[in-house]
């Protein structure tokens, strides 16, 4: 049986305890990246998107749109900072459209 700590922790600390030690961040990373693409997106842009992965840190999407590929492809500086915004922290260095 293990030892108890006597100090207490705040839940925020204890579950990041917990992620960190059950190396569970990069599929949480994996999932907060398609729900934030979907939220920054929109629904619009949603609707073309058949794809959203996340490799290390490349998010690589695939549209089926050439034209909004090739639309988004002249902001992506800008959807990286906004989806790092989203998730709180600096997940994404590169997005990649396909």
């Amino acid at each position: 049986m293990t030892k108890r700590d006597a100090d207490p922790i705040s839940l925020k600390d204890a579950l990041s305890g917990f992620v960190n030690k059950n190396k569970l961040q990069k599929g949480l990373d994996k999932v907060s990246a398609e729900e934030a693409w979907r939220n920054i997106m929109g629904p619009a842009i949603a609707k073309y998107t058949e794809q959203v992965k996340l490799d290390g840190n490349r998010l690589i999407v695939r549209l089926n749109s050439s034209v909004l590929r090739e639309e988004l492809g002249y902001g992506k500086e800008k959807i990286i900072a906004n989806l790092n915004e989203e998730m709180g922290r600096e997940v994404i260095k590169t997005l990649l459209l396909r």
